[in-house]
């Protein structure tokens, strides 16, 4: 029989773990874990003041590298790395498990006071209000004062009685995560998913390297760009502060005599665009737009977060996308790095690293957004190794496709795959072979795209706006007939939304499950413990949760509501959805589910994944073993439980990461 050890830490470091991560935190030097707090077998807690001289009972140290003791913790990837620098290896992942992670699969936040309260912990079995001061006294170094002694840390014995609060405190941590664990047992994590979590674990303690001198060259030069720029600014402007946007915004007023509304992004780039506003009012423009380039501050996330070996951990968040299940980014974030449209990569690489500004902008323009842009390259392959890139090709429209049972789309996929002319093709009845560079036909491709990226999630002419129809030079005029046209080519996908809606809905009134195309709805309650879910069973066998679902009432009919995370927010508060936007949840996580099954492939076969970005993997492996041939064909296999979904894939081989 199995033993359960439930685990909560207490630590002290001196790198500060939000802006470095856990793993560059825990490789501090000056690390030390405080606190132990245990909980065997659903026993009393009990805490082993480490600080102060206690040991952990011999069982309890051999426990912990046992497989008969599965290890239970709240974000059990940081109590993993702790004890494995504690122990100077990393300890076997299969003997860990995340409530973190069961709370998220089931719907819940990452947090462990605010999913206590979403699932209606009473206030005692919450973590306790003083906990985080009590963290920043003795977790973090303190500020030297003269009442202090000038120490740079609190230790027990400079406040005896708020030590033995934080113990209390610790305590409290573990009966939470355990009550958490208690109250979602009854909608357990499926053993594929544990798995994949573990995989997670080994790739974020993989890391992936950096070129630091290539960071440094261009924290840099942008610190320069940025001074040069402000001082021009001002001189332009006369402003004390020309980055402040009600100076700038009432200066641009009496130098244009037009109103300006707003200083956003979008606002500054169609100001420039419009060639209506000239001479000093134009240049400050431009300077904002430059001034905007925020991706540069990644080069700062980079170097706070790089470890004494050179590589950064920690990228990836396992299930950080709720609902989805997909992986979200941290620190750098990799998802949303800026696309490298320069060329001559290498060279603007080394002027960087040279901290040659004059040389990059004579070559490319503009130094932010060159930089801007190189953030990718600053990862790169190991000594004597290759990065080896591979991304699923066109994987939502695949799977849409699959899960509608729209034929003709499935057969773009299975030959030639380009399914933005063969979309135009079905919308315009014009024969696939005349949409081609040089004929008057192939404008319509621009129309196939726009309605292929926009319209999949029951979009309408405001998705094709927001997807850039307007700017690729498409009348807004045309867009309900390119609306009406896509669903007409497309009537599976678009009884797809309506009938996952109408089964959710039936679902939720009568409690009586349905099937909709090998996705199974069901009403599932645990009365005991008061929770009630929507879940949709995926062909993976892997659930999404929907929490309290009912059904309301607007303008546009009865829409369903649930509990779950806003994402602009990040609270716990009554969303709503519909069909388009279930199936784009369903979509996207199957996705999901064919990329975690394509890194099992992968590890397994030896090719060594360091981070990916949604339906991206990227490999860094011996330059010997970088075989994309290999790597594609592995992540191209069919999927045991779908195995007529169309996979491709494609990439690149190279020395740093890039996108093309």
């Amino acid at each position: 029989m199995k033993h359960h050890l439930s685990i909560d830490l207490e630590t002290f470091s001196s790198v500060p773990i939000g802006k470095a991560g856990a793993y560059k935190y825990v490789q501090s030097q000056d690390f030390e874990i405080l606190l132990f707090a245990y909980s065997l077998n659903d026993s009393p807690v009990v805490v082993v003041d480490l600080a102060q001289g206690e040991v952990l009972p011999d069982w309890l140290y051999k426990a912990i590298e046992s497989p008969e003791y599965i290890k239970h913790a709240y974000n059990a990837a940081f109590e993993w790395y702790c004890l494995s620098k504690f122990y100077g290896h990393l300890l076997p992942v299969d003997q860990w498990r995340d409530t973190m992670l069961h709370g998220l699969y089931c719907g819940y936040t990452a947090g462990l006071d605010a999913t206590g309260k979403a699932l209606g912990l009473p206030a005692e079995k919450q973590k306790l209000s003083v906990g985080k001061a009590l963290i920043r006294y003795f977790c973090v170094p303190c500020t030297p004062t003269q009442s202090n002694g000038g120490r740079h840390r609190n230790l027990p014995k400079h406040d005896p009685d708020k030590w033995d609060l934080f113990k209390t405190y610790c305590l409290g941590d573990v009966t939470t995560e355990k009550e958490i664990e208690r109250r979602l047992s009854a909608f357990p994590v499926p053993d594929d998913i544990e798995k994949q979590w573990q995989t997670d674990l080994l790739i974020n303690a993989r890391g992936v390297a950096v070129d630091m001198g290539m960071v440094r060259g261009a924290l840099e030069i942008g610190a320069q760009s940025r001074d040069r720029l402000m001082q021009e600014a001002i001189s332009i402007t006369g402003l004390e502060n020309p980055n402040s946007i009600a100076q700038l915004s009432t200066w641009l007023e009496k130098a244009t005599d037009t109103p300006v509304t707003d200083l956003r992004k979008d606002t500054v780039a169609a100001m420039l665009e419009s060639n209506a506003v000239t001479g000093s009012a134009n240049r400050m423009l431009e300077i904002r737009q430059e001034l905007g380039k925020t991706s540069t501050k990644k080069y700062d996330a980079i170097e706070a977060a790089v470890c004494a070996d050179g590589r950064v951990r920690g990228l990836l968040q396992f299930y950080g996308a709720n609902r989805t299940g997909r992986w979200a980014g941290r620190l750098v974030q990799v998802q949303n790095l800026p696309r490298t449209y320069i060329g001559q990569l290498p060279l603007a690489r080394e002027a960087v690293r040279n901290k040659q500004e004059d040389k990059l902008r004579f070559l490319y323009g503009s130094v932010p957004d060159t930089l801007s842009q190189l953030i990718r390259t600053s990862f790169v392959a190991s000594e004597g190794n290759k990065l080896v890139d591979a991304d699923f090709s066109a994987i939502e429209a695949r799977v849409i496709s699959w899960l509608a049972g729209e034929q003709w789309r499935l057969e773009v996929f299975r030959t030639h795959g380009k399914i933005y002319e063969a979309s135009a093709s079905q919308m315009f009845g014009v024969p696939l072979e005349k949409i081609k560079k040089g004929n008057p036909e192939y404008a319509l491709r621009q129309k196939g795209k726009v309605a292929e990226l926009a319209l999949g999630y029951q979009g309408s002419s405001g998705a094709l706006i927001a997807m850039g129809a307007l700017k690729m030079g498409i009348p807004e005029d045309d867009l309900p007939d390119i609306v009406s046209r896509w669903r007409d080519s497309n009537k599976r996908i678009v009884d797809l939304w309506y009938s996952l809606e109408s089964a959710a809905v039936s679902v939720i009134q009568t409690g009586h499950p349905a099937g909709v195309r090998g996705l199974m709805l069901a009403r599932e309650m645990d009365i005991e413990n008061g929770l009630d879910f929507l879940t949709i069973t995926l062909p993976s066998r892997r659930k999404l949760y929907y929490a309290k679902p009912s059904l309301g009432e607007n303008s546009w009919g009865r829409p369903i509501l649930y509990y779950g995370v806003n994402q602009t927010t990040k609270q716990w508060t009554q969303l709503e959805t519909y069909g388009g936007k279930l199936v784009e949840n369903c979509v996207q996580a199957i996705a999901r589910d064919c990329l975690a099954i394509a890194i099992e492939r992968l590890e397994a076969a030896g090719f060594p994944v360091v981070f990916h970005i949604h339906d991206e993997v990227v490999v860094d492996c011996p330059a010997e073993k970088a075989d994309l041939d290999e790597v594609v064909r592995l992540m191209s296999l069919s999927i045991p439980w779908a195995p007529d979904l169309p996979l491709n894939a494609d990439g690149w081989v190279g020395d740093f990461f890039r996108k093309d």
